[in-house]
């Protein structure tokens, strides 16, 4: 536990739930040379961006390392450009530079929140596009031996919303470099892109498709500078072929994706379907207009979050027969949790 008579750091403006939570220590790195003075680090460290997928449920005993390494580098051959942000780069402002200078690729993953460093962690995605699409390498530190790694894509061990740095949690990332086809073409075949697309009489650029992305998630997802969450707050659930046909036979409007062998369910579809929009839990509420997003309505607590999607979790089971699982990481006084554990000490 946190010893009482320590000062605290407050971390309410590094967690897009803005979670009255605090720190023992926080570091904030805005160069490699601050960084590697650092290095090793021998006690409990957490790294932090923008805060835009984690949930604290308790304040946090160790040290925060808050990536603010900025710096954005383009180089190109004859056939494509090479895109590399600095860990503590807004992710976004990345996709929009991109999209402006018409460089492909990354558009479909505009205004997702968080930092370029943050963004190989969650593997993240968008409307048909992954970051393994277009990531060449990862250049990290190992906060045990202090030393310095450049990953490729294979040794990423990128899978849906996960990552080598998802599961060893002991590297901070610098910088990630993207490799962007000169020959690019859009994708437009997920959901409202396919049908805005269909009404264009030549394919569109990348700032295009990347305001059209901003349009589509401005009127579903709530802005967390206003309305405080982190994103889609599960991960889209993964069933059999089996179990696919029996729950459309059942509910013949189930959206459904064809996933590598498995189908893909939409979360926010099932905690819509039983009626869980707006439902609120203390100072938290699902969304009223997007059932995935979990929100800070009024001065929540962790535990008001927790009880709620416990809530959502155990009747999606009952009445679809899926698991639905946290896309959020969970943090408690000594790092990394999990949902179970998490409602065990509340």
């Amino acid at each position: 536990m946190i010893d009482s008579a320590m000062p605290l750091h407050s971390l309410r403006h590094l967690n897009s739930f803005r979670l009255p939570v605090h720190s023992r220590k926080l570091i904030n790195v805005s160069s490699i040379s601050m960084l590697e003075a650092l290095l090793p680090i021998d006690e409990a460290v957490l790294v932090l961006g923008g805060g835009s997928n984690m949930l604290f449920t308790q304040d946090y005993d160790g040290l925060i390392l808050h990536n603010q390494l900025l710096g954005i580098d383009i180089s190109h051959d004859d056939d494509f450009h090479y895109v590399t942000g600095a860990g503590g780069e807004n992710w976004h402002d990345l996709v929009m530079k991109c999209a402006e200078l018409g460089l492909g690729g990354i558009e479909n993953l505009a205004l997702i929140p968080g930092t370029v460093g943050a963004a190989p962690v969650q593997n993240i995605g968008a409307y048909g596009v992954e970051l393994r699409d277009v990531c060449q390498s990862v250049e990290a530190y190992d906060l045990d031996s202090g030393l310095k790694h450049v990953f490729n894509t294979e040794q990423c061990q990128f899978a849906y919303r996960d990552s080598l740095f998802k599961s060893y949690r002991r590297y901070v990332i610098t910088s990630v470099t993207l490799k962007l086809t000169k020959y690019w073409q859009p994708t437009l075949d997920y959901g409202e892109l396919k049908t805005w697309s269909a009404q264009l009489s030549q394919h569109p650029t990348p700032l295009q498709v990347a305001n059209q992305v901003i349009m589509i998630r401005d009127k579903k997802l709530p802005n967390p500078d206003l309305i405080p969450n982190v994103g889609s707050f599960f991960k889209n659930p993964l069933v059999s072929l089996a179990s696919a046909q029996a729950l459309k036979t059942r509910f013949p409007n189930m959206p459904q994706y064809p996933a590598n062998g498995e189908v893909k369910l939409a979360a926010g579809w099932l905690i819509d379907h039983i009626g869980l929009k707006g439902h609120s839990i203390g100072g938290a509420a699902v969304h009223e207009h997007q059932a995935l997003v979990l929100i800070n309505k009024q001065d929540a607590t962790s535990q008001d979050v927790i009880g709620l999607a416990q809530h959502i979790r155990v009747l999606v089971e009952e009445y679809f027969g899926v698991v639905i699982e946290p896309e959020v990481n969970f943090i408690d006084a000594n790092g990394y949790s999990h949902l179970d554990k998490a409602i065990s000490n509340v």
